[in-house]
């Protein structure tokens, strides 16, 4: 009866104690970072939140969309606003998906899951990378609409060609070919941090979970710690050690333009390129029968001192955009930076980090309040320039002194 009478009072005191605390108020997607940093581990904001050797093209690729003002009109009919359009043939609640991104399952338990979930919801695609923590199996499982898959390429053809028909088992309605990882960027804060999935138990790395005991409850509870589409699918390939060893040597740099050949082949469906900067490969992307490329540095975290996505935009724009479908990548972080690269020639945008901190602070929910964010500034920015139909935005819109 004792311990009854004590659970109850318990029960009442963190009841009481819930009606005094003061949830953060998420008014845009910086508030959600910050939110992000206090309940995830260090080493997986790092991994999410910086870009490789000196940062500047991290920096530069937010930065310059500040730097692009928009034409403010007055006086015009704005109901009946439309953000839906279209990309890669497939319908879009707006024109953004969420990108690839790694360890994503280790900034949440379950994060691919949860993300995939959110984006579902919300009528846009979600892209499973390779170095996902949730296999293609799980996600597609726990999901109930078609999903995109990333594919890295790597020096073991078999095993590339059988994530290919992985993807295309599950039902997956789009691949999209990572082009700018054939070397791994120099990240100083992952090697400082010893990236890992799981992380190692070292005192440094035990410390740093402890401070974060949410997220350290969700990873005990799940069996998803491990780079899901690799281990069980690779022979000889069952620890962590091997694992991360695996995978720093299997990289292909010898990836070219004939593989897009063999792999379009392989797959048989829509393909998407991502990582092209320079209008000489947009050429060569719209000659290789993809039906879309993205405008992508990879989020600063490959070539440090390459310009920001929204800068080389234009010039590919001017090349291919009457060829080939063309989305932007990089620097988003908020709805009127969509807009503004659907200004500059973009037919769609894809997202990461923002997502990234949604989920991190708030699971499923976290992701769709990043999402639904977005949403509301894209479509109040088009309204206070004029537009009702997302598809009417052009140049037109941009300020020029």
């Amino acid at each position: 009866m004792e311990h009854r009478k004590n659970y109850r009072n318990a029960t009442t005191y963190l009841r009481n104690l819930k009606g005094l605390v003061t949830l953060p108020i998420i008014t845009c997607i910086e508030d959600l970072r910050a939110l992000y940093k206090r309940r995830v581990p260090k080493m997986f904001y790092d991994y999410c939140e910086s870009g490789s050797w000196t940062e500047s093209t991290f920096r530069d690729n937010e930065n310059a969309f500040k730097k692009i003002k928009l034409r403010q009109r007055v006086l015009v009919d704005m109901e009946n606003r439309s953000l839906k359009t279209r990309m890669a043939g497939q319908d879009v609640a707006l024109p953004i998906a969420l990108a690839p991104v790694g360890f994503t399952g280790m900034q949440h338990a379950d994060g691919e899951i949860l993300a995939a979930r959110a984006a579902e919801t919300l009528g846009i695609p979600f892209t499973l990378s390779t170095m996902s923590i949730c296999s293609i199996e799980d996600v597609a499982a726990k999901t109930e609409k078609p999903f995109w898959f990333q594919l890295y390429v790597m020096r073991d053809r078999d095993f590339v060609a059988d994530l290919i028909d992985r993807a295309k088992n599950a039902g997956c309605s789009a691949l999209v070919l990572t082009a700018d990882l054939q070397l791994l960027g120099q990240r100083h804060q992952d090697l400082k941090n010893g990236l890992s999935a799981p992380p190692r138990l070292t005192l440094k790395n035990m410390l740093n979970m402890s401070l974060c005991p949410l997220w350290a409850l969700r990873m005990l509870a799940t069996p998803r710690r491990h780079f899901g589409n690799i281990v069980g699918h690779v022979d000889g390939l069952t620890d962590m050690g091997s694992l991360m060893s695996w995978t720093a040597q299997q990289f292909d740099p010898k990836l070219n333009w004939d593989d897009v050949a063999w792999i379009k082949e392989r797959w048989g469906g829509k393909l998407i390129l991502k990582g092209v900067m320079d209008p000489a490969d947009a050429n060569l992307a719209a000659s290789s029968g993809a039906d879309a490329i993205v405008v992508s540095n990879h989020g600063g975290r490959q070539l440090d001192g390459a310009p920001a996505t929204i800068d080389a935009l234009p010039s590919i724009v001017d090349a291919v955009g009457q060829d080939i479908e063309i989305w932007l990548d990089g620097g988003i972080r908020s709805g009127q930076d969509v807009f503004k690269a659907i200004a500059m020639g973009a037919k769609g945008t894809m997202i990461g980090r923002p997502y990234i901190y949604g989920l991190g602070a708030m699971g499923q929910s976290g992701v769709a309040t990043a999402i639904s964010i977005i949403s509301k500034e894209l479509d109040l920015t088009m309204a206070l320039c004029g537009l009702r139909d997302i598809k009417d935005v052009t140049n037109s819109v941009i300020w020029r002194q």
